[in-house]
């Protein structure tokens, strides 16, 4: 058993970068669901959407939910079903989502952190050298 992973974004974010992320890594090691939260969901269904597919992916150890950005219809939804079994990073990224498919052993929180490291290792600034 491994820690799910719930994947819920605006669009369809959250598909490509998985698929992206399976094609890199060369298979998909957690359980995952992807979602999607329009822009005008019917948040009132999207919540039980995510709910069901919260308990399909809760095998005992846990989701991991991931979302595009903190503060919009995806990450309230999840903010909203939050328990000791279930934690939320927003701000998803490709190197986000490679960082905890590569760790599909570690427990829940364990995986959060890899996700937040991930995330943010990811993120670099590149300048041109002068000569």
């Amino acid at each position: 058993m491994s820690v799910g992973l719930l994947i819920l974004t605006h669009n369809s974010i959250g598909q490509t970068l998985y698929d992206t992320a399976v094609a890199v890594i060369g298979n998909a090691s957690l359980p995952t669901r992807v979602l999607v939260a329009s822009m005008d969901c019917d948040t009132d269904e999207m919540l039980e959407q995510v709910r069901i597919n919260l308990q399909k992916l809760n095998t005992g150890q846990g989701v991991l939910i991931l979302t595009d950005m903190y503060g919009a219809t995806p990450s309230n939804i999840a903010s909203e079903l939050l328990n000791p079994s279930r934690v939320l990073v927003s701000g998803i990224n490709l190197p986000m989502l490679v960082r905890v498919m590569n760790y599909p052993d570690l427990e829940l929180n364990d995986l959060a952190e890899k996700a937040i490291s991930g995330g943010q290792e990811g993120i670099l600034a590149l300048t041109a050298r002068g000569d």
